[in-house]
This record gives structure tokens, sequence and C-alpha cells, in this order.
């Protein structure tokens, strides 16, 4: 996926989920922040920051934050990103005869529903941005939809279905993620609940610039 019209900011202050304060040559502007995660360990004071112009001239936040500079490299930070750049992914790669976003299944609504021949798929989709030591870990604030999701496809294993869980890497030099137990051990417990249920994990690994986000690879475990 590609961005229009980004630019280039330093960061200031966050003082809450959904807004930001950037420095724009010299200006403090308030910033819409697309990641209601925490990210911590990426919006420091003075971190450079990507920003997109907003489409509508008369939104109250004209730029949208979607990516962040640490050491050297880009980490998107778009929670809305990994769904976007998986639909592409699985219609480039043209394994499936159908691939369906946002698919009704039990209580809640999977990320894609797939089909191959008369094998059907479920697939739900995660996006991590906290990396340590050459790992990935999800999530970086706790999920009680995460834990839920997770054990809704453990279950839809007995009703025929392949079940995988997907992480988009946003990051670029990690290949793997994994719960992070200490801020969500109902997550990692549900994560492992899945795993010993037959659900597949998947790892997208990501070409990231400031302007684009895109799957370069994918492994299982």
């Amino acid at each position: 996926m590609k961005y229009n019209n980004i630019i280039t900011a330093n960061f200031i202050s966050r003082p809450n989920r959904f807004i930001a304060h950037v420095d724009i040559d010299g200006v403090d502007t308030v910033v819409h922040v697309k990641n209601t995660g925490r990210c911590r360990e990426l919006l420091l004071p003075g971190a450079k920051v990507y920003l997109e112009k907003a489409q509508n001239p008369e939104r109250k936040t004209p730029y949208d934050l979607v990516a962040v500079k640490k050491n050297g490299r880009i980490i998107n930070i778009d929670s809305q990103a990994p769904n976007i750049v998986v639909k592409e992914w699985l219609i480039s790669q043209g394994e499936y005869d159908r691939v369906q976003p946002e698919y009704k299944f039990g209580n809640s609504r999977i990320d894609f529903y797939m089909e191959k021949g008369d094998q059907r798929f479920l697939m739900e989709v995660k996006g991590c941005t906290l990396f340590r030591d050459g790992i990935g870990y999800f999530p970086d604030a706790p999920t009680e939809r995460g834990a839920k999701h997770l054990r809704e496809l453990a279950g839809a294993i007995a009703e025929g279905y392949n079940t995988a869980v997907a992480f988009v890497i946003q990051g670029e030099g990690i290949d793997e993620v994994r719960p992070n137990e200490e801020t969500d051990p109902e997550f990692a417990m549900a994560f492992r609940e899945a795993v010993n249920s037959g659900v597949k994990i998947i790892f997208f690994t990501c070409e990231v610039a400031s302007d684009e986000l895109k799957i370069i690879a994918q492994s299982t475990k």
C-alpha cells in the first residue's frame, strides 16, 4: 500500500490515544495517531515521524501520523495498514478462489475468509510494532478482542475450517512474533491454546518506507 502527501515532523507528546503534538517546521501541530496502542517505545520526544495529509480539508487534525523512525529504521504504526497489505498479498498470490474481508463468524467478524476448492479458511490479522532484541511482540497493550478471536479460530477447526492468525511485522529486520505475556497474559494463554489446537501462525515480513508498506515474504509456525 502507498500513502500520498507524506511529510516529516518531530514528535512532541501524546496526550491521549487518538492525537499527538508534533513539530512541523517549528509549529506545534495536533495530528491524529492511526494506532490506539501504547507505542511507548516508539513515540518518544524528538523522534522523527511521518505524516499523511488528510483528504478532508475541513478535518480538525490535518494529518495522520502513520510511521516513526527508531534506530535508523522506519516503523509503520498505522493499525489499518496490516489488513490492507494482507488483502493485497492474498489477491496477488492467486492461491485462493475467493478472498472475503470482514467475514461474520459466530459473534465476531474475522478479518478474512478464503476458499480454495472445497477447503475453507479463516484468518485473523494482527499488526506488530513492538520489537525487542530482534523479536516482535504482540500486543503492546491488553486486548480482550485478540484473545477472543484466537479462541474462536481454535473452535472453528472442529467445524472444518483451516484457521490462522497472521502477524504483519511493520518494521524491517524482524521475522518472528511472540505473545507479549508481560503485558497481556490472557492473550498469551489463548495463543498457546490456539497453537495446540492447530491454528497456524503466519509471519508476514514487510518492506517499510515512509510512504509505503509492502509484504515481501510469508513464513509459518
